[in-house]
């Protein structure tokens, strides 16, 4: 198992959502026992599609920016420090209220998976 990676040796891709980022932790690459680590970026303007995962709950850390976050039938502002639990099954994304990139710190558990979303 890796217990050690650099921001700057983790590419960064864009996933389902539209979102891009960066798998600071995953099992399937640094052998983690089950969850996963990534950074989103979210660049000024834009929101990621709506979407859910059947399986994995999220933890979203805005670590940057400020924006709107959707979560099934609620919505509400997200700023630095704020921390969200989205659990398995809810609908939700996310939008950059400010003119510099948002950035969230994203937990999931399991680990994420492209098969395990699903836009909506």
């Amino acid at each position: 198992m890796t217990t050690h990676t650099r921001y700057r040796d983790v590419p960064p891709y864009i996933t389902k959502d539209g979102s891009e980022i960066r798998e600071l932790m995953h099992p399937n690459v640094q052998g983690t026992a089950g969850a996963s680590l990534a950074e989103a970026t979210i660049p000024g303007g834009p929101q990621t599609l709506l979407h859910r995962h059947r399986v994995s709950e999220e933890l979203y850390h805005v670590s940057r920016g400020k924006g709107r976050i959707r979560l099934g039938d609620q919505c509400f502002a997200i700023a630095v420090g704020d921390t969200v639990c989205i659990a398995p099954g809810t609908p939700h994304c996310v939008e950059n209220t400010g003119s510099s990139p948002l950035v969230i710190l994203c937990v999931c558990s399991p680990a994420y998976t492209h098969e395990d979303t699903e836009l909506i």
